[in-house]
Formats: structure tokens, C-alpha cells, sequence
């Protein structure tokens, strides 16, 4: 059916008021026939319009904690590549450095003699005994200070005396072990370890073997010594010295104490006992590195004694199985003069050190100076006998053209002065002047020592007495450190004692050395 042109223009024109009143009331928030719940439906964000201010801050938020977090993980990921980068720069310079170190310790042809080996062996010894003292200082050394001067000394004998009975028979023993050297070092390295595992329960449980424990460490350490030293000569290369040698050892040695006192250091800030435990890994680690050791280590093929080489005691038939003083005897008629005199004042050297080690402990204990605390003055009086180890090496290596025999005197004449100097003028700084030049002297005097041993020493006899002789600078150093025991803590009289002592050491000296009573050439096989 068709619709007028009128009636079509009506339609229309109603519709599109229709439109224009559902426009409005959508505008309204309303439905077409008024129902809010149809024009949310229809225009959600029409409903919502009286919320516009809090959905634009609740977007600013969203934003800022957006950035927030991309800031956050940029943050991140700068600070963690950076700690990475950091780790591998300090991984590579610890790389780097040790490859210089091995490099060194195995150049001029330690690596091929295997006494590179020996070197880093005694580096790990060292650490181990580093963190060993870092324990002990904490615990058994830790007396009270109000503890009576009676019981500290009696304490200190019931420790000190036993290893002064056994040190004269630990060379004789390990002499047993002449085809079996390496097992000997790796033993005293072994028992060291199982003795630390005892100490880290004996700390925690205050257990009674504390004490036996610690002293049995320290003795197994003296061994220690005496074994090494008749390991070095076997494994020096071709035209290489035992001066060279043992600085090697030296510098390794200070090293291994730098880095076993820094780990211990951290260890014992959870407790002593896992310092301990520290000391017993590292132990481990040195029983392996001897049992490793080359088998020229073992041998002993056209060694000698030196006894063997020189005239009986007096009164002793041939054939007669000699008795430990007439060994002891034997060997010092056997000796040349140059040799004697060097081990006479290098006895001065061991007892100076022994000596200031325990002394000084307990006087600044007890007695610190005014204005100073007594650790600080014994960490600085320490210190300073540490540089002058490490001093010792180097200046002994430069010095290398000079006499050995005029480095070892002018070097007891240092400790002589300064030990005076203390006596009279006790301060700060002369306890610091002792300090170092007492581990200078000491230094210089041992690498001078193997010096006259391997130039006016058989090459068939220098290994025994190489090690004999260390074993006497052992007894020489648990002497000195007796008589620190001993004296009252007066410092004017402990180091007026001590000074008198190297006097003593000095004079006898000079009159060996202006002696003809002993034979005045290298000692020569039978």
C-alpha cells in the first residue's frame, strides 16, 4: 500500500524526534525508556562518567609503578651485570696471578726438579698453620689477664717441656724415614689435620684434649720442618742454590700465611671451630700434595753423615754404636769452621725469635705499654717481624754477591743493638725497631746459612746436615721461647737477659771462627 508524500514526511519526522529524545536520555544516562540498567548496558563508559577524576589518578598510578618497575629491572640488570663483570675481572686477576705465581715457582727448572712441587706443598702447610694460630689465639692463648703469673708459667712449661724432650729425637726418627720421605712429610701434615678435627670439638665441648691436641699440632709442625729441609736439597735444579731455594719457600711461606690468616680470620667470625675445621681441609690438602712429591724426594743414594766423614769421639772404639751426645758431638767435630760459626749465630737468630714471640705475648698481656692496648702493640711488634721476614728474603737475594759469611755477623750484631735498644729505651717504636729486625736477621741469616752449608759442605754429606742443622735452630727457638716463660715480665730485665744471651752467642762465635781446631775444608766422604 503506498503512503502520501504528507503522511511519509510525518513518519519521518516523528522518528527522527523519537531519535532525538533516546539521544537525550542516553545523553541522561538513560535508556530510550528510561531503564539505567539498559543504557549501561548499551554505554558502559556513559555510566561511569561521575568516576572520571579517580579512574585518571588510579591510571597515573598504574603508569608510575609501570615505570617503576622497568626502572627496577634496568636497575637489576645494570647492578647484575655489573657484579658479574666484576666477578670475572677479580676471577681473571686471581687467574692472572696465579699463573704468575706458578710461572715463577717453576721457572730456572723447579718445574722439571719437582721443587716447584715443594713450594706450593709449603705454601698450603702455611695456610693451614696460619689458621691454626688465628684458632688458637682465641682459645687456648686467650688467658685471663687477672690469671696469676704462677699458673701462666706453669701452664706454659707443661706445654713447652714435653716437645723440648722430644724435639733432640725427632731428627734421629725422621732419619728412619730416608726412603720413605715423602710418606714422613705427608704424615706430619696428616696428623696435623686429624689433630684440628679433634681441637674444633675440643673448642665447642671445652673437652680435656684441648691442651694435648694443640701441643701435639705444634710438634707435628716442628717435624714438619726438619723433614722439608732434607727434601729441599734433592730437588734443586742444575746450577740452582739452596739460597734461591729456600726464598722460594720463604715467599711462598708469607703468602700462605696472608691468605690461611684471611680465611681463618672470616671463618672464626661464626666460631673458633670452623676455623679449625678450615685447618683440617687445608691439612688434607698438604697430605695429598706430599704423597705427590717426586721420588727423588726418597733417595738417599752416596749420601753420608756427616759423623761418618770425620774422627770419632775421643775414647770410643771402632764399631761402637755411638749414643745421641756422641752422635751430636761427632757431627760438630765433623763441621768446618765456616759452617759452625754459621750455625752459632743463626742458634742466636732462633732464640731471639723464641724468645719474642712468647715474651712479648704475655708482657702485653699483662703489662701494656701507657696509651697503647696490649693486642695492638703485639699485632703491630708482629707485623713488623713479618715485613722484616719478607724484607729478609728479597735483601737476601740482592745481597747474594756479598760473603755469607759477613751477612750473617753484621746480622747478629743488628739483633745484639736493637735487643739492647729495647732493654734500655722500651718504647713503642724500639719494640717495633726489635720486631723488625729481629725478622730480618733471622731471614737473612738462615739463607746465608744454606749459603756456607752448600759452598764448604759435601754435596754426599750437605742433605743430612742441611737437616740436622735444622733441627737444632727447632730446639734453638723452643729454648728462647723457654726463657721468655721463665723471667718475670719486667721488659727492662726480660730484654737486658735476651741481649746478654746474643753477647754470648756473638763471642762464641768469634772464638769458633778464630778456632783451628777444626777441620778448615769442605767436609769429604770417607
Amino acid at each position: 500500500m503506498s503512503v502520501p508524500p504528507g503522511d511519509q514526511h510525518g513518519r519521518v519526522a516523528g522518528e527522527s524526534g523519537a531519535g532525538a529524545r533516546g539521544a537525550d536520555a542516553r545523553r541522561r544516562g538513560q535508556g530510550p525508556h528510561g531503564d539505567p540498567d539498559r543504557a549501561d548496558e548499551r554505554n558502559p563508559g556513559a555510566a561511569s562518567g561521575a568516576a572520571d577524576g579517580g579512574s585518571a589518578g588510579a591510571s597515573r598510578g598504574r603508569k608510575a609503578a609501570h615505570a617503576l618497575r622497568i626502572g627496577a629491572t634496568r636497575t637489576g640488570r645494570v647492578v647484575g651485570r655489573g657484579t658479574i663483570a666484576g666477578a670475572k675481572l677479580a676471577g681473571r686477576g686471581s687467574k692472572a696471578g696465579a699463573r704468575r705465581a706458578r710461572a715463577y715457582t717453576h721457572s730456572a727448572g723447579a718445574g722439571e726438579s719437582g721443587l716447584a712441587r715443594l713450594v706450593e706443598l709449603h705454601f698450603v702447610n702455611l695456610m693451614g698453620d696460619a689458621a691454626l694460630t688465628v684458632s688458637l689465639a682465641g682459645t687456648i692463648f686467650a688467658i685471663p689477664t687477672d690469671e696469676a703469673r704462677g699458673q701462666v708459667a706453669q701452664f706454659l712449661a707443661l706445654t713447652m717441656a714435653p716437645f723440648a724432650l722430644l724435639a733432640p729425637f725427632i731428627g734421629p726418627l725422621l732419619d728412619r724415614f730416608r726412603h720413605g720421605r715423602r710418606w714422613a712429610i705427608g704424615t706430619t701434615l696428616a696428623l696435623r689435620a686429624f689433630l684440628c678435627w679433634v681441637l674444633a670439638g675440643a673448642v665447642a665441648d671445652d673437652s680435656p684434649w684441648l691442651f694435648p691436641a694443640a701441643l701435639g699440632c705444634l710438634v707435628a709442625s716442628k717435624a714438619y720442618g726438619v723433614t722439608r729441609a732434607s727434601a729441599v736439597p734433592r730437588l734443586l735444579p742444575p746450577g740452582f742454590s739452596l739460597v734461591n731455594a729456600n726464598s722460594r719457600n720463604a715467599l711462598a711461606g708469607v703468602a700462605g700465611m696472608a691468605v690461611g690468616g684471611g680465611l681463618a680470620g672470616g671463618a672464626a667470625r661464626i666460631g673458633p671451630e670452623w676455623s679449625l675445621r678450615l685447618a683440617f681441609v687445608i691439612y688434607v690438602a698438604g697430605t695429598v700434595l706430599a704423597i705427590r712429591l717426586p721420588s727423588r724426594v726418597d733417595s738417599s743414594i752416596g749420601e753420608q753423615d756427616i759423623e761418618d766423614t770425620g774422627p770419632l769421639p775421643v775414647g770410643e772404639p771402632d764399631g761402637r754404636k755411638l749414643g745421641l751426645f756422641q752422635r751430636l758431638r761427632a757431627r760438630v767435630a765433623a763441621l768446618p769452621v765456616p759452617v759452625l760459626t754459621a750455625l752459632c749465630c743463626a742458634v742466636g737468630a732462633r732464640l731471639l725469635t723464641g724468645f719474642l714471640t712468647l715474651f712479648m705475648a704475655f708482657l702485653m698481656r699483662e703489662h701494656p705499654l701507657p696509651g697503647h692496648g696490649g693486642t695492638f702493640v703485639l699485632a703491630l711488634v708482629v707485623g713488623a717481624a713479618g715485613t722484616g721476614n719478607a724484607l729478609g728474603t728479597v735483601i737476601g737475594n740482592a745481597l747474594s754477591r756479598l760473603r755469607p759469611d759477613l751477612i750473617i755477623a753484621v746480622a747478629l750484631i743488628a739483633d745484639v743493638a736493637a735487643a739492647l735498644a729495647a732493654a734500655l729505651f722500651y718504647s713503642l717504636t724500639t719494640l717495633l725497631v726489635l720486631g723488625l729486625v729481629a725478622g730480618l736477621g733471622a731471614q737473612l741469616i738462615k739463607l746465608s746459612s744454606d749459603a756456607v752449608v752448600q759452598r764448604d759442605i759435601e754435596e754426599s754429606v750437605r742433605t743430612r746436615v742441611f737437616a740436622w742443622s735444622e733441627t737444632v735452630l727447632q730446639i734453638a727457638w723452643v729454648i728462647g721461647g723457654g726463657i721468655g716463660i721463665a723471667l718475670p715480665l719486667v721488659p727492662q730485665l726480660g730484654f737486658g737477659v735476651i741481649s746478654g744471651l746474643l753477647l754470648l752467642v756473638l763471642a762464641a762465635s768469634v772464638r769458633i771462627r778464630m778456632s783451628r781446631h777444626h777441620p778448615a775444608h769442605p767436609a769429604q766422604p770417607a
